[in-house]
């Protein structure tokens, strides 16, 4: 049970949206019938030793609601009362999310990402209200609005969610506390937008790590999520930290000798700007490189190619960030075997 409630979500937003977000996806034993347990344990308490105050669980594979419940219950059985973990609304429907969301409350979900799904494909702005409004209507959690190019809103105004929208859903929903700020993504432009308008009423969220450092030497942005970054090891948080606490010089220095990671992963992720879905296979790649468990994804999901590896993993040596010396086959197989 979560310690506010839709009157003060925002306050409580405030002070527990600090720091920055990981990620990390599910593992399921070798037969893919169930979920990998340890391996859930093993990953989620090494997100948090990295130094990250939360991480979403993410859905966006193949996974069931109830399969995300118990991942959500060994998340938080091996994670500090402070670290918060996210429940990801991106299961099939508007239902299924509202039943998923539910069951990864009762197993220790504190804060929402709210995605659309697939299915979701609105021609008004008031569809898109209503999806929202009933999403959030049906949970006490705090929900993070979350406007990107992904879900293709841009056939109905060209920001996708545009300021006067976005006022909408804030009048309306009092448990949208935060917004990860993307409309226009790979520029800057919603970030930028919503920080001017709504920066003092909900927390205003840059998940990008490329963006955030340099902007923190003009901006006061509390917190970053959710995003990859834990491939990286304790480097974001640790940069992070710097750059909001009076050290942005030696910050920036950090954000330029990962240079060659970022690269490589922004190369990896390229095609995602094509075909409006991430590739979570290389996501979980990247996160074996650095001492995730690793494993493949239930099918259907995307390989990740030879050479994308091969420079995945150069790009991590050469910013002199840790990196298994494990060959690639033992990716698929994942380390902690159930």
């Amino acid at each position: 049970m979560v310690d506010y409630d839709k009157s003060n979500a925002r306050e409580w937003a405030r002070k527990n949206f600090i720091g920055a977000t990981g990620v990390n996806l599910p593992s399921y034993s070798a037969n893919f019938s169930t979920i990998n347990d340890d391996a859930i344990r093993h990953d989620v308490a090494l997100t948090e030793s990295f130094g990250y105050a939360s991480t979403l669980l993410a859905t966006e594979v193949s996974i069931t609601p109830e399969e995300n419940a118990r991942v959500t219950a060994l998340a938080r059985e091996v994670t500090t009362k402070d670290f918060g973990l996210f429940f990801h609304a991106a299961f099939n429907s508007l239902e299924e999310n509202i039943a998923a969301v539910r069951l990864a409350e009762r197993a220790g979900a504190d804060r929402v990402l709210l995605s659309y799904p697939t299915s979701f494909w609105p021609t008004s702005e008031d569809e898109i209200f209503a999806y929202t409004q009933a999403f959030c209507d049906a949970t006490d959690l705090a929900v993070m609005l979350f406007p990107i190019p992904l879900w293709q809103f841009e056939r109905i105004h060209p920001a996708g969610m545009q300021v006067s929208f976005v006022r909408r859903i804030l009048d309306a929903m009092p448990n949208v506390v935060a917004i990860k700020a993307e409309q226009g993504f790979p520029g800057i432009p919603g970030l930028m937008e919503m920080y001017h308008h709504f920066r003092d009423e909900v927390v205003i969220s840059c998940p990008i790590e490329a963006d955030l450092i340099p902007l923190l030497s003009v901006m006061d942005i509390q917190y970053s999520g959710t995003s990859n970054t834990n491939w990286l090891g304790d480097w974001y948080p640790k940069a992070l930290h710097q750059a909001q606490n009076g050290q942005w010089e030696q910050a920036m220095q950090s954000w330029w000798k990962i240079a060659p990671a970022r690269a490589a992963a922004g190369q990896a992720q390229a095609s995602a700007q094509t075909i409006s879905v991430l590739n979570r296979t290389t996501w979980k790649y990247q996160e074996w490189l650095a001492g995730y468990n690793g494993g493949a994804l239930r099918a259907p999901a995307m390989r990740v190619p030879n050479n994308v590896m091969k420079s995945l993993r150069a790009g991590l040596l050469a910013s002199d960030r840790p990196v298994t010396d494990l060959p690639d086959s033992e990716f698929i197989r994942g380390r902690i075997i159930s």
